[in-house]
């Protein structure tokens, strides 16, 4: 070590020290705890006996499980093709700078700030077809609507529920990407006579992409794990049309404490967040890589 190289402090890392304590006992641990459930058979609390990957293939041939990922895929799809492009519409539509730009960034975030146990108890009255503002409506208009009833109607209610809550959140994203755009870009396509979608095209969708990346990995991934909002609006119901793995697996552990096979599908719903997630981020990364430069 020479002479002017400055000693490294190490006192920093005490800095992080509570955030690794609460990350080990929030996440680590039970984690643990979960891979010890799925390999073991619970007789009683003193008598354990270790059955390997049992619980495992249990579990992979169970055909409740198959629709419930099925319906799970198809929602978070369905989420992210609708509130990607609405959130970016909206973030475009917002204004710029001003008190104007304040007061509708506030309205905006509004519906972030309710609780999702409110937000479904709202929902639940607003699809009401005796005291509901929409159930009322499209009754009113001809619609046999019934959200507890119609398969189908209780799906799209969910969707539009989880629409009308995040969506917010996209467009504020969004709207962050938007303001750091340089002005000199939009100067040289004033120059260049390009025309608004010109702009949108090559200037403004590839400077968003990064937050749009994080918009998309946010709301998949809230939306794969998506389990208060349906279980207070519809309970799962009608039968099984807005049963999602989250409420799968609280009915495996809870409703039927099931904890070996419940544990088992945890570990398994884990990783399929983890995969799809990776297989959606390097498809974002490459769909970035080939985007046009600026000025084609």
């Amino acid at each position: 070590m020479s002479a002017t190289t400055k000693p490294v402090n190490q006192k920093a890392w005490f800095l992080i020290l509570p955030v690794i304590i609460c990350v080990a006992f929030s996440a680590i641990l039970p984690l643990m705890t979960v891979v010890n459930y799925s390999v073991q058979d619970i007789i009683s609390p003193e008598r354990r006996v270790f059955v390997g990957t049992e619980w495992f293939a249990q579990v992979m041939r169970d055909e409740e499980l198959h629709s419930a990922l099925l319906r799970q895929i198809a929602f978070s799809l369905s989420v992210l093709l609708v509130e990607i492009p609405l959130g970016i519409c909206l973030a475009l539509a917002m204004p710029a700078q001003g008190w104007k730009s304040s007061a509708v960034l506030v309205t905006v975030a509004l519906s972030l700030l309710i609780p999702w146990n409110v937000v479904g108890t709202i929902w639940q009255i607003y699809g009401r077809a005796d005291i509901g503002l929409m159930g009322r409506m499209l009754q009113e208009v001809g619609i046999d609507y019934s959200y507890t009833g119609n398969a189908t109607q209780a799906w799209l209610t969910v969707l539009l529920m989880d629409v009308w809550h995040w969506t917010p959140l996209v467009a504020l994203l969004a709207f962050a990407g938007l303001r750091s755009i340089p002005d000199a870009y939009y100067q040289a396509a004033r120059i260049d006579g390009a025309s608004k979608f010109a702009v949108f095209r090559y200037i403004q969708l590839p400077k968003m992409r990064g937050v749009l990346m994080i918009a998309v990995l946010l709301r998949f991934m809230d939306s794969f794990m998506i389990y208060t909002e349906p279980f207070v609006l519809t309970g799962g119901g009608p039968g099984n049309a807005t049963t999602f793995l989250s409420q799968y697996l609280t009915t495996k552990a809870v409703g039927q404490f099931d904890l070996g096979p419940a544990a088992a599908f945890s570990l398994i719903y884990f990783f399929i967040i983890l995969l799809l997630c990776f297989v959606l981020y390097n498809w974002m990364q490459r769909v970035g890589t080939q985007q046009p430069e600026v000025g084609h």
